[in-house]
């Protein structure tokens, strides 16, 4: 059953709902569907599936009216399969579009026409339903009276080839190999019999398909081939085992047991050392980090220069063209954009996004929502369709990178202080993204700022990552909790925050081991890290390298998270940081890639080796050179 249909304006105007209807939606479907798929480009998608806090599930599917700015949308318990709500929603979209006036907001004189459109779109999907039925009772008839001749497979071929073996007395007949054979026997009445007592071998006697010589030289043929074969075998047999020899491990007789390889330096008390002196101290000499700088790229205005240059040279080339071409252009101007017209110009933009690093998925999709958007507008005067596709690429691109929430940490930092708690930020991520390093970014970062930091150490599977995060600790003259190596990381974890809670530190800044992320034993680790401690901050660390991949790390860090969490509403990864992002040059493809799979913003981006090299996202920058 139908639970709702409505129709509203893309500003969010609502025109007319269907009061028959009535039924109370558990939940909020249509905000979200607006939130998360109509406002962030997926658009494109068939329908959306929506779970409401209840038990209840809905479906959602909906059509746009491009010209006159128009969505509806239907909802209908996923359950249900209803196979008429697509063709209800293109003829509620045809008569409402006809009756749509810009100063009318109410429209109660469409209910008689949607319970007319509602009936008829019922009326012939029964009719499907009945004709289907009588369709394959048909065929089974053909079956069987195809069948019913004799006791063959009801095979066509077999039957022709039976009547040409009757028929022909010194001809040869073709096999099914495409060669012929001179001497053909035929399966007398006698032997028919004999198949018809065998049981299985009827059906083949029927048809007279049995010749005797030609069994004898297929068998022939195969022993042949078996004899080549196993000549051949025979012959690579002696090779064998030379490539079966394997080199064994080498055992030392004298040698002790393995020891546990931890190298930790002792610390002395609780893990809060000051360490070695002979580090230098750099707090106060790396400078202004980039986050607080405002970044002035002079490539832009030069583009901008070139493109107002462009400009004005066209100008007088459309004089030139004269009355006739900027006749069709009008004329053009008139027409309604189809799918068909704007195949060319996507591809075109699929292609160039995909060369930047965009992953293939992605870009199909966004190209997919685009066209939706446009299909049945008009284009305007004068207007090419490829500048009008890519200035709505353009818009979807920037609607999609602009954070959709306030990303200021340093709020957060005091609001926190506020409430008289630490503010936890939990770093994740594959390994070797450089999650460490981009920590002791963000720290130095948070210092500058006037924030005490506290590290947690929580990487107690590799190697050297301690020493490695207790060498920025030094370096920057902050505390580090530690606890060494083979320790659960979720209670080390809890331990320093409640270590920074006690000696009065603002910001925990947590490192966590690097995982695949189709490793479930660490998954389970980090989502236990996560449930136990609730930090106020997921950063997944992501290389700005990686193209198709950052969808695959990136879906399945949540998918893994929301699975093993014990939590019913599990934390999953809140904001990103991008790496390595002054190696791509202009493959900045994995930006889009990783804010379109996660729906999370990019909050830092580490340009360099340095701790000032950490800046925010220059959306209009990322934009400007995707599109270029």
């Amino acid at each position: 059953m139908l639970e709702q249909l409505l129709i509203f304006t893309r500003g969010g105007l609502i025109l007319w709902t269907c009061k028959e209807l009535g039924n109370a939606l558990k939940g909020s479907p249509i905000d979200t569907l607006i939130r998360s798929c109509l406002l962030e480009e997926r658009s494109g998608a068939a329908s959306y599936n929506y779970d409401a806090p209840g038990a209840a599930s809905y479906t959602l599917k909906w059509t746009f009216h491009n010209e006159l700015g128009l969505v509806f949308v239907a909802v209908y318990q996923r359950i249900l399969h209803l196979l008429y709500v697509d063709e209800l929603l293109a003829m509620v979209k045809r008569d409402f579009s006809a009756i749509y006036d810009p100063k009318r907001v109410e429209y109660s004189d469409f209910d008689e026409t949607f319970r007319q459109l509602r009936k008829e779109a019922e009326a012939r999907v029964e009719e499907l339903r009945k004709v289907k039925p009588l369709g394959n009772d048909g065929r089974k008839q053909q079956v069987v009276k195809k069948g019913s001749g004799g006791f063959d497979g009801g095979n066509k071929k077999n039957k022709s080839d039976a009547k040409e073996a009757d028929g022909d007395d010194g001809k040869g007949t073709k096999l099914e190999n495409g060669h012929t054979n001179g001497n053909h026997i035929v399966v007398g009445e006698g032997n028919r019999g004999m198949g018809l007592a065998n049981g299985k071998e009827n059906a083949r006697s029927n048809n007279g398909a049995f010749d005797v010589s030609k069994l004898q030289k297929l068998k022939s043929k195969g022993v042949k081939k078996t004899t080549d074969t196993s000549v051949v075998v025979s012959k690579g047999s002696k090779a064998d085992p030379k490539k079966k020899v394997t080199k064994k491990n080498r055992v030392w007789d004298d040698s002790p047991k393995d020891a546990k390889l931890d190298f930790t330096d002792p610390v002395e008390g609780n893990g809060n050392g000051n360490g070695n002196e002979n580090i230098q101290v750099v707090t106060a000499d790396q400078g202004e980090s980039m986050m607080d700088k405002e970044e002035i790229i002079s490539s832009d205005s030069e583009e901008d220069e070139e493109d107002e240059e462009v400009g004005k040279d066209s100008k007088p080339d459309a004089k030139k063209k004269g009355w006739f071409s900027s006749m069709f252009q009008s004329i053009a101007g008139k027409a309604n954009l189809e799918k068909a017209d704007l195949e060319p110009a996507l591809k075109a933009l699929k292609d160039r996004l995909m060369t930047k690093n965009v992953a293939e998925e992605i870009a199909e999709k966004l190209c997919e929502s685009v066209a939706a958007s446009l299909e049945g507008k008009k284009l305007a005067s004068f207007t090419r369709i490829s500048s009008t596709v890519q200035a709505a690429m353009e818009d979807a691109l920037v609607r999609i990178l602009t954070p959709r929430r306030s990303i200021d940490i340093l709020r957060d930092v005091h609001a926190a202080k506020e409430q008289r708690k630490p503010y936890v930020v939990v770093f994740v991520g594959v390994n070797g993204v450089g999650k460490s390093t981009n920590l002791a970014k963000v720290a130095y970062w948070l210092l500058q700022h006037k924030v005490s930091v506290m590290m947690a150490a929580c990487d107690t599977f590799r190697s050297g990552a301690v020493e490695q995060l207790r060498t920025h600790a030094r370096r920057l003259q902050i505390p580090i909790f530690e606890k060494g190596y083979e320790k659960d990381p979720a209670v080390v974890a809890k331990e320093a925050i409640q270590e920074a809670a006690r000696n009065g530190s603002e910001v925990v800044l947590v490192d966590t081991a690097g995982r695949m992320q189709d490793n479930e034993p660490l998954m389970r680790a980090l989502s236990k890290l996560i449930y136990l401690n609730n930090p106020d901050l997921v950063l997944f660390v992501g290389e700005a390298l990686v193209g198709n991949d950052a969808v695959d790390q990136l879906s399945k860090f949540n998918q893994k998270l929301a699975d093993l969490s014990a939590s019913p509403n599990p934390r999953l990864i809140d904001g990103i940081l991008l790496t390595k992002f002054d190696t791509i040059d202009d493959k900045v493809g994995a930006a889009l890639s990783m804010v379109y799979i996660s729906g999370s913003p990019v909050m830092f981006v580490g340009c360099g080796q340095s701790y000032t090299d950490l800046k925010k996202l220059n959306v209009k920058a990322i934009v400007k050179t995707l599109l270029k």
